[in-house]
């Protein structure tokens, strides 16, 4: 098997763990004696509705509505799926979340509440606060992607902006809420999946207010003014840990990091590899968390320490761009063109970097892979890789030399998805 088949074999092993069609049938709970709803928002949402109609009992009345990225629907029967802005929130999902939020309320304690939450909900189910508007709100959330913020921070501001978010979509219905949560975030937590419309929010207004002058976003006067009013208590917080509504709520984690990186590592042990499971959790920017694991695979092959090669250095989580330039990109790529830089054409090394949505960023691609060859051959295309790095040009780069990797969308997201092969 080659390098090349190693990493991408390795990369579908990874999708397989956090496939839809496999993990919701299992989760599913029994039919309430009401009505059962099901709502959602995410990259797999069209994915997950589509598991629930095939597995639910057909005399059973099930109605619903959820939210996907554009490109990202599938055909449904008894679920409507709306396609609507992402990473850039759009009027699709403001109007599909208030027929969200509207449905919600309409339900009584005999009915069930099944909401499906995936990555990329944040955006896809935005429903900003009466008074602010969603050019604000697309104003803001542009302001965050380019800061670098991590996404935790990003929700933080998010949930106080939401009339549906940090909670407040559980808090809107008198029914029994089972959330069935495909993780994207660091740690897990429901309350940062989709900014956690089902999850209490420990965060607040104040914290909201500092994220963004760390950041440097300016804000409209409208955002502004709400999140002021918020922090002098003019306004309720969201809904926090220890509400009582809560009791009446479930949220279900049933797709990690952590189980898409534990079938990669096995895939990769049965062709005669040890895996190294750096861990699901990695964070920070993605240009200089290249260059750490540039340096450890380094080491492996030089020292064959920790272990002796052949090694596979495996990690997920989500790094972040801080965007300086003008190119196109997103954080794999410019991951691995670091992750170049930094091996300087190593001959024993071979990478790949994917984001399991199947899009790095807002390209066509799901990332690419790093062959030891790569800055040899850019530079006989004339390329520089070091300035295209700077100007954030991952995509470029990857482009030219034919090594972009493109899944389309896998209607999944369990965050990033690296992988270093020291043969």
């Amino acid at each position: 098997m080659s390098p090349r088949e190693l990493l991408l074999g390795s990369f579908r092993a990874a999708l397989a763990a956090a496939d839809p069609l496999q993990i919701v049938p299992r989760e599913l709970p029994a039919p309430p004696r009401g009505r059962t709803v099901v709502v959602g928002a995410g990259k797999a949402a069209g994915a997950m509705a589509l598991a629930v109609e095939g597995h639910w009992p057909a005399s059973t009345p099930l109605e619903g509505v959820v939210i996907t990225r554009y490109g990202h629907g599938l055909p449904t029967q008894r679920i409507r799926v709306i396609e609507a802005g992402h990473p850039v929130p759009d009027e699709h999902g403001e109007a599909a979340a208030r027929e969200i939020l509207s449905l919600a309320h309409a339900l009584g304690p005999d009915d069930l509440l099944l909401c499906l939450v995936s990555g990329g909900g944040s955006a896809l189910l935005s429903l900003p606060v009466a008074g602010i508007s969603m050019a604000d709100l697309k104003a803001v959330t542009r302001g965050l992607l380019a800061s670098g913020a991590p996404i935790q921070d990003m929700n933080t501001v998010r949930k106080h902006l939401s009339a549906i978010q940090g909670g407040r979509l559980a808090l809107a219905t008198k029914a029994r809420v089972v959330a069935l949560v495909i993780s994207d975030v660091t740690g897990d937590d429901p309350t940062h999946v989709a900014s956690g419309p089902c999850a209490p929010d420990p965060s607040t207004y104040g914290e909201a207010i500092e994220i963004l002058a760390r950041y440097g976003v300016e804000l409209p006067a409208t955002i502004a003014a709400h999140l002021g009013r918020g922090a002098r208590g003019e306004i309720p917080e969201t809904p926090k840990p220890g509400d009582a509504a809560f009791a009446r709520v479930e949220n279900r984690v049933i797709a990690t990091a952590h189980a898409s990186l534990a079938l990669a590592a096995a895939y990769v042990q049965q062709r005669g590899v040890t895996p190294l499971v750096l861990g699901d959790s990695v964070t920070g920017e993605a240009s200089e968390v290249a260059k750490v694991y540039g340096a450890l695979a380094r080491q492996v092959r030089r020292y064959a320490h920790p272990v002796k090669p052949p090694v596979a250095l495996i990690s997920g989580g989500e790094t972040t761009v801080t965007l300086r330039g003008k190119g196109r990109g997103g954080r794999n790529v410019e991951y691995l063109l670091s992750q170049a830089i930094a091996l300087d054409g190593h001959p024993r090394v071979h990478a790949l970097a994917g984001d399991t949505d199947g899009i790095d960023g807002s390209e066509d691609n799901a990332g690419a892979i790093l062959a030891p060859d790569a800055l040899a051959r850019a530079a006989a295309k004339g390329l520089n890789a070091r300035h295209m790095l700077a100007d954030n040009d991952g995509y470029g780069f990857f482009s030219a030399l034919g090594e972009l990797v493109v899944t389309g969308p896998t209607r999944t997201n369990v965050n990033d998805y690296r992988i270093i092969f020291v043969a």
